[in-house]
């Protein structure tokens, strides 16, 4: 589903592998060294893993799980329903996933769009998701309203099909259609059907996407999904996990209150899916619009529920998943024959899909990198991995685990472990078996594993820079008048919706403030609902510090950072931070430069240690910079291949004008910049902005200050800057665009990517809270005007939306929207026309305001749920210059704002007149449709985006 929408405003966070790379770093004289200390066990982490529940089934077959968590005052509602595209018939293909929307468009006696009563009830990480073997439907919402989100679930569950009608499943095809569009839009975006055909039989029950095609789609009738719904939604086929602010004691009564009298269905069965075994290797070669080739090597092996499912987890990870991997050891840093290297395993129900990949650097022969692909994997067929390898394994893995453990719910919380156990293994703690066998892996155990999978012929699909070939599914439906789904009348059966008790107000943890030796300040806030640390080393920098002239040198400080110390190299870097469990990463907005540090706190010593490491005493070895180069560079030519990417680069300098640092938000940079880069340069750049006098620390960790504190001075105390420190100079006169028309020619684009902006008088530091309010309808929610036109109404977009890319010193205004290719010009004027009426004759309604101000309040709790969240809002607090308790005092300022006030603060904010349009697609086909526009159009080529943000020296 759709959720917030961002553009140039929050941190960008780089990773690597499975392991947040890099970090920033100041050349700085040699600081007090002390003895690491050892990582903990495996172990003892394996022990902190644990998620205790109470279960119980009702009369109708309804499967309840209840896990208890009283950190807050909020439950996640988890259903999974024992359906799957795998479930689907021939010619039938997508029915689940086009179900699960439709299960978001009210039920017999809760009529109207499922996201309205969630809203308002303050609910957060609400969304439906569809896999091969299961549909699922998750929210998490203050205790006062679980009443209303078992109403709801149980009326969806139990009473849909009335509300089912023919106007709304032609808007929902048309939402899934435009969601395929969109993943078939993206570069390499056909791999996927390539893989799932040539590794599956057509009638194997895996042998199609579960998006399903759009034939398929196009088939389905009224009676079709009525008949589905019959025979897999029953309570029998379901799990129910609740995991919170509950107990079962207290959750019994209201699950049978709300689910009881619904009756039992057929027996949703999944049908048998034998593991393929090719009888001999095949080669397939696909053209697509990519700027490098992608290598691939595909098996069919077991699935979750089978005991080699753990070491073929263990050997994908060394293979391919760590930050040591062999794949990435070899091909990228040492043979520096690829860009990027990795390997995976899908693991499902009746079996997984195990892939292995490199994208060739650019002047590469291909055929060199297919043969030492085959030869690695083959020599690790032969001889498996070393235990060390096993064991940063199992570390990194059990550590993020336990930092999962922290959120109820969402993608990855409790409910999702339980529910996911109960529903494919009968068993809520499966989980912990899967985890327990997982530490059980041995070297020899891997090896067998892999020499009884992985020796089998391999699917071997190669994408190569090219035209894409004409493809069914691409062409644009045949015009057709969208009819408006009627409102359907409440039954009220079932009686009214629950009415929502008193919501807790947010309770947010008090924040410190301290200094080490050197002047640092740190910012703390201590949570100890896990055994996990956080921080963040944040510096005034950002994109808005890069060098003019010489776009990219951050990025480039910043993917060089991991890459070496006195001590270290890239490789031995990499091991150090899985053995134990570490993440350490750099992330970057227009302001700030961050180098984050996440740990398992009984390593906290020494992985602030090993971050003290990289930041203080990097090396930036001459030897790796042609490398790392490489790998940017290769990132720069796909951005000019990916639609999203080339708004972004294409957007800066119209909006803030050439003269601004924030201009400078061109990407991975220029090319020939980062091309002819040295090393000096990324020395200067670190020496004049990643020092500690431009320096906060933030840290939120289950272990007291004092023994943080001590942990940072021990290791960052005697750390001096060294030099002249960098300095932003912003224009002191606001950039006056001319509104016009960028069209970047995509062409074999079966969607155009709908973007545009407009400067306001605001900036970050000033009380923004109004206008975010206000956007809440027009551009900033599921329910907003903009999305519900395009996705709900018109159904020509998967999701659409608008917000503030706020910043210090500016905070314009930016849409955007990916429509389907022969609705460009149309899409087009309907926002413009949304906007324009927001802040004219159709401002924000009474409703409106309402709905987001008590929305907003209410969700506060879950907003701010895991120690991430807290973290993130530490941060922002500082940037925009704001109290520390801010979030602590937000209710009191959002119940003290007007309808009036709000509507006046958008009406000065937001000029329809001031926005710059970048449409991305094929200019063929889209140019004709902005005639209409009256704008003038640019159109430029893809290619030429390179240079598009760029400044003179």
């Amino acid at each position: 589903m759709v959720g917030q929408y961002s553009l140039w405003g929050d941190i960008v966070v780089k990773f690597k592998a499975l392991v947040l790379a890099g970090a920033a770093c100041v050349v700085s004289p040699a600081v007090a060294q002390t003895a690491t200390p050892a990582p903990a066990p495996v172990s003892a982490l394996v022990k902190a893993v644990d998620i205790p529940y109470e279960q119980f089934t009702l009369p109708n077959g309804l499967r309840v799980v209840v896990n208890t968590d009283r950190k807050a005052p909020i439950v996640a509602v988890s259903v999974w329903y024992n359906v799957g595209s795998t479930f689907e018939p021939a010619g039938r293909t997508g029915f689940a996933h086009l179900f699960e929307h439709l299960m978001y468009n009210g039920s017999e006696n809760a009529p109207g769009d499922f996201f309205e009563p969630l809203k308002s009830v303050g609910a957060t990480d609400y969304n439906g998701t569809t896999s091969y073997d299961r549909t699922n439907y998750f929210e998490t919402v203050p205790r006062a309203a679980l009443d209303r989100a078992l109403f709801l679930e149980s009326d969806r569950m139990g009473y849909l099909t009335g509300a089912i009608t023919q106007a709304v499943l032609d808007e929902q095809r048309g939402v899934v259609q435009n969601e395929k569009r969109g993943n078939d839009n993206q570069p390499y975006g056909l791999l996927q059907y390539s893989i799932i055909d040539g590794l599956f039989a057509p009638t194997n029950p895996y042998g199609h996407t579960v998006i399903g095609s759009m034939a398929d789609l196009d088939r389905a009738s009224l009676a079709d999904v009525k008949g589905w719904f019959h025979d897999h939604y029953g309570p029998n086929n379901a799990v129910l996990v609740l995991a919170g602010d509950i107990d079962a004691k207290t959750a019994r009564p209201l699950v049978e209150k709300y689910f009881g009298r619904i009756a039992r269905g057929p027996v949703s069965t999944q049908p048998t899916a034998p593991i393929p075994t090719l009888p001999a290797r095949k080669d397939t070669t696909i053209q697509d619009r990519v700027a490098a080739t992608l290598i691939t090597r595909n098996w069919v092996v077991p699935g979750m529920r089978d005991k080699d499912a753990a070491a073929l987890q263990v050997a994908a990870s060394v293979l391919g998943g760590l930050a040591s991997s062999r794949l990435d050891n070899i091909l990228v840093k040492k043979e520096k024959l690829a860009v990027q290297a990795g390997a995976y395993v899908q693991s499902l129900t009746q079996l997984g899909m195990f892939g292995a990949n490199a994208v060739v650097r650019p002047g590469v022969d291909p055929a060199v990198v297919q043969k030492r692909l085959d030869e690695i994997i083959a020599d690790f067929v032969k001889t498996g991995p070393t235990a060390d390898e096993v064991e940063r394994v199992l570390t990194s893995t059990v550590s993020r685990r336990i930092g999962g453990l922290e959120s109820v719910g969402g993608f990855g919380g409790k409910a999702v472990a339980l529910a996911e156990g109960t529903l494919y293994a009968n068993d809520p703690a499966f989980y912990k078996k899967r985890l327990v066998a997982l530490a059980a892996q041995t070297p020899a155990t891997v090896r067998a594993a892999a020499q009884k999978w992985l020796s089998r012929p391999t699917y071997a699909v190669t994408v190569v820079p090219g035209a894409r070939p004409a493809y069914e599914e691409a062409k644009v439906p045949p015009k057709v008048a969208v009819v408006p789904a009627p409102e359907t009348p409440v039954k009220g059966t079932r009686g009214p919706l629950p009415a929502v008790g008193q919501v807790a107000d947010l309770s947010f943890p008090k924040v410190e403030r301290t200094k080490l030796s050197n002047g640092i300040e740190m910012i703390y806030a201590q949570r100890t609902t896990v055994p996990i640390t956080q921080a963040v080393v944040s510096f005034d920098a950002g994109i808005a510090a890069d060098v003019a002239g010489k776009l990219g040198t951050q990025q480039l400080t910043l993917e060089m950072m991991d890459e070496g110390t006195p001590k270290l190299d890239s490789i031995q870097l990499a091991e150090a931070k899985e053995r134990l469990g570490v993440d350490i990463g750099t992330g970057f907005n227009a302001d700030r430069t961050t180098i984050s540090l996440r740990a398992p706190s009984a390593n906290l010593a020494a992985g602030v240690d090993l971050l003290g490491d990289i930041v203080t005493t990097p090396a930036f070895p001459e030897a790796e910079l042609g490398r790392v180069k490489n790998q940017q560079l290769a990132g720069i030519a796909q951005e000019l291949t990916s639609p999203d990417a080339l708004a972004r680069r294409v957007m800066p300098k119209y909006l803030y004008g050439p003269a601004s640092p924030y201009a400078k938000q061109a990407g991975a940079g220029d090319p020939r910049a980062v091309a002819a880069m040295t090393r000096g340069d990324l020395v200067a750049f670190q020496q004049a902005w990643l020092r500690p006098d431009k320096a906060k620390i933030f840290v939120i960790s289950d272990r007291p200050l004092a023994e943080v504190k001590a942990a940072f001075d021990q290791r960052f105390g005697a750390w001096k800057a060294a030099g002249a420190a960098g300095t932003k100079s912003f224009p002191a006169s606001a950039f006056k665009p001319s509104p016009k028309i960028i069209l970047v020619d995509r062409p074999d684009s079966p969607q155009s990517v709908v973007a545009g902006a407009a400067p306001t008088p605001l900036k970050g530091t000033d009380d923004t809270l109004p206008v975010e309010v206000a956007n809440d309808a027009l551009g900033g929610d599921f329910l907003s005007r903009i999305n519900m036109n395009l996705r709900e109404d018109k159904h020509w977009s998967y999701g659409a939306g608008g917000g503030f890319a706020t910043n210090i010193h500016a905070a314009p205004y930016a849409v955007r929207a990916p429509v389907q290719a022969d609705k460009t010009g149309a899409s087009l004027a309907e926002v413009r026309s949304e906007i324009a009426g927001f802040v004219g004759t159709k401002p924000m309604t009474k409703t409106e305001f309402d709905r987001t101000i008590t929305g907003a309040t209410r969700s506060l709790v879950g907003d701010f749920e895991t120690s991430g969240d807290v973290l993130g809002g530490m941060q922002s607090n500082d940037r925009f210059g704001r109290p520390d308790d801010y979030y602590a005092t937000i209710t009191q300022k959002y119940r003290a704002l007007t309808l009036p006030q709000v509507d006046a603060a958008a009406k000065r904010a937001i000029d329809p007149k001031a926005f710059t349009w970048v449409i991305v697609g094929e200019a063929a086909k889209v140019r004709p449709q902005l005639d209409s526009a009256g704008l003038p159009v640019e159109v430029i080529s893809a290619a030429s985006v390179a240079g598009a943000n760029q400044e003179s020296k």
